[in-house]
């Protein structure tokens, strides 16, 4: 039977690495009632966190893949998906985030709001995803859920408004103060889910009074009747509060703000409330999808179950039978047993076995509603493909794709795990679109490309493991871009003369930088200087020649080609001589053009303990990093840089060794610059060599 889709939520958890996430969802599976034992993330007892259900997620403390788990919460049914938080599986977030309806956003009360919440942050803002905010580790010293509530405001420009107070913190954090209610919430019954409510402490009352005009006045720009009252000073219904952090989180001006300990199994249940409460429903967001019968027109999908079904599959997991596909269902009923058509690849198929997931358990269904998260078994397709009724031509925008920026060279120690690298690979590629490879035609290598360092290093590990194939690796290759400096002309004549036709076309036109987009075409021809017909065959010969530059053979961006005169021969012309003659004219015109090396940089941030900032700055600095700004609190600093991702490998040992192994670093990728002339002329020497070995 397909659930009531009012009460449905779909949420993520996401937040900076070791911020607690998936220590919070293992205790909300427990006050579900999903699991009858909390085991930890890094614990004693080698159980591992139930969510991190991969043997490396279990040895490193950390999440890979999100992984999805349905709870049910009082009235509702709460589908979860826990997210990574490191860069390198920003794919996974992108995933999650492209399914989700509302979102939890964890921030550890010490370090606050870290490089990668804002990373996170910025990703819920890219798919409108309303969030209510989680001040976690309350128990730790240090702990001050106040100023991360200012940082929310400073750095994320958030609307941050406390809905709690804490009462006591560091190791006398015992409870928190409802803000709407006006009593105290202890978690320590042994029914009721756990939780006791009592009188406020009267040390607390008259900051209590002064959290709560500050949430009221802040919550009275969403409701009027509440303006009003408040302005007549009168008693305001708990029932209008509530209405008021609903709209004003739903419309995405509004963040509430939760603390607690989830550790210490403290505030978890008061923020299962607050989902229920405030984030939306499936009928409460807006879903589009292109119609592709009508120039890609958005068309509005509705979450109800008698309209034709449209599903995304956002995720896909080789599993012990067979492949998984995870489905956000958008509209209508996925039924097992019915026929569904995958737009992309134009085919139709079966729903066989459909299964609601707790992990990495899972229960079978005889059908989804609208709204729903579940996965199917056994259907050959891809990340980002829309399912639909055969007869509807629809499709749901895809995920936003990040290019990789690293690369590998890894070949198999022996037969046996040359077929099983292939499969391995054949399934990584599957399941994650930032995991590329290719055979590179010169050297005949399988090179790998990536996120950065540890997203190659967890593959490499998982082929090991999953596969048992031995590989050997190569040195990380940095995915340099060749551009031009300035504008040149050209006028190229391709003429070949053989037996028979010959082949006959002129090109003449202008290149130039370009800062808009890496390739761009324009066609000035008049007069039919060129047929019609053979202007696209210039822009394919141009085309083809942007792959590889012939300073370090490395693809060329930043390119704007307009052609404006040529001539054709009326036998001798065809496709092909435009295509050869555009090519020519490209690679003829680049050389005049100043080309440059262009590298990526990476957007690094460093936190780590205030007495090492000294070993911190210079390490960047030695890294060619140019520091763009560091922040103090406490004991802590955290220093922003950008620096060249040819500079950064093995950086993590040297910020080791040279903070006593307590300062930590993440990366992510922020743009291609030039690469200095001294730099520059290595590397072109290093490839004039390569090419002469050959």
């Amino acid at each position: 039977m397909a659930k009531d889709i009012a009460t449905m939520r779909n949420i993520g958890i996401s937040a900076h690495i070791d911020s607690g996430k998936t220590t919070l969802t293992e205790r909300i599976l427990f006050f579900c009632n999903r699991i009858h034992a909390i085991h930890e993330v890094r614990g004693k007892d080698g159980v591992g966190a139930t969510m991190d259900s991969m043997e490396l997620e279990k040895e490193r403390g950390i999440t890979i893949a999100s992984a999805a788990t349905n709870v049910q919460w009082g009235n509702i049914d709460i589908n979860i998906i826990d997210t990574p938080g490191h860069v390198d599986f920003t794919i996974e977030v992108e995933r999650a985030l492209r399914v989700l309806d509302g979102a939890i956003l964890v921030l550890c009360s010490v370090a606050g709001v870290q490089s990668q919440s804002i990373t996170v942050d910025r990703q819920l803002k890219r798919y409108n995803v309303p969030r209510v905010a989680f001040i976690n580790k309350c128990d730790r010293t240090g702990a001050n859920p106040y100023r991360v509530a200012e940082q929310l405001r400073e750095k994320l420009n958030l609307n941050s408004v406390m809905m709690q107070v804490p009462i006591g913190l560091e190791e006398k954090h015992i409870g928190v103060v409802d803000l709407i209610t006006m009593k105290a919430i202890y978690f320590d019954a042994n029914d009721d889910h756990g939780v006791r409510y009592d009188s406020i402490p009267s040390e607390l009352e008259s900051e209590v009074a002064e959290k709560r005009e500050i949430m009221l006045d802040a919550l009275s720009m969403f409701n009027e009747e509440l303006m009003e009252l408040m302005m007549e000073e009168q008693e305001i219904p708990e029932q209008l509060i509530h209405d008021a952090v609903r709209k004003g989180t739903l419309d995405l001006e509004l963040c509430p703000v939760f603390v607690g300990s989830a550790y210490k199994n403290k505030g978890v249940q008061p923020l299962l409330d607050a989902v229920e409460a405030y984030l939306p429903c499936p009928t409460d967001i807006e879903n589009k999808a292109l119609d592709l019968d009508n120039n890609e027109e958005e068309v509005i999908l509705e979450s109800v179950n008698d309209k034709p079904p449209v599903a995304l599959a956002f995720k896909l997991e080789d599993g012990q039978y067979g492949q998984l596909t995870y489905i956000r269902v958008y509209q209508g009923l996925v039924k097992k047993g019915s026929e569904l058509y995958n737009i992309r690849s134009k085919k139709k198929f079966k729903v066989g076995r459909l299964v609601r997931m707790h992990s990495n358990n899972m229960e079978d269904i005889t059908e989804a509603g609208s709204g729903d998260i579940v996965a199917l078994f056994g259907i050959e397709c891809a990340s980002g493909d829309t399912f639909v009724q055969n007869g509807l031509n629809l499709s749901m925008t895809s995920m936003y794709v990040p290019e990789p920026v690293i690369s590998l060279s890894i070949e198999p120690k022996d037969k046996s795990s040359s077929d099983k690298m292939a499969k391995a690979l054949n399934r990584f590629t599957k399941e994650d679109p930032t995991f590329r490879t290719y055979v590179d035609d010169e050297s005949n290598q399988t090179i790998v490309q990536g996120m950065g360092e540890l997203h190659l290093e967890v593959y490499i590990e998982r082929m090991k493991r999953e596969y048992d194939a031995e590989v050997m690796t190569g040195a990380p290759q940095v995915a340099y871009r060749e551009a031009i400096s300035q504008k040149v002309d050209f006028n190229y004549t391709h003429k070949k003369q053989t037996g028979g036709s010959g082949q006959y076309a002129r090109i003449a036109g202008f290149m130039e930088p370009n800062e808009e987009s890496d390739y761009e075409f324009v066609s000035q021809i008049k007069g039919g200087a060129i047929p019609t017909e053979y202007i696209p065959s210039c822009d394919k010969g141009f085309q083809a020649a942007l792959g590889k530059g012939s300073l370090v053979g490395h693809p060329i961006v930043g390119i704007k080609m307009t052609i404006n005169d040529g001539q054709y021969h009326a036998v001798d012309s065809s496709d092909q001589a435009f295509q050869t003659a555009g090519r020519a004219a490209f690679r003829e015109a680049y050389m005049k053009a100043k080309p440059i090396i262009l590298e990526p940089i990476m957007r690094v941030s460093v936190e780590g303990p205030t007495e090492f900032q000294g070993n911190i700055f210079g390490s960047i600095n030695q890294r060619r990093g140019i520091i763009i700004g560091s922040t103090d609190e406490g004991n802590n600093c955290t220093v922003e840089a950008d620096v060249p991702l040819s500079e950064m490998f093995g950086y993590s040992t040297v910020l080791r060794s040279s903070t006593q192994g307590k300062a930590e670093f993440t990366m992510e990728f922020a743009k291609y610059s030039k690469v200095p002339t001294s730099i520059s002329e290595e590397l072109i020497k290093e490839f004039e060599e390569k090419n002469k070995k050959k």
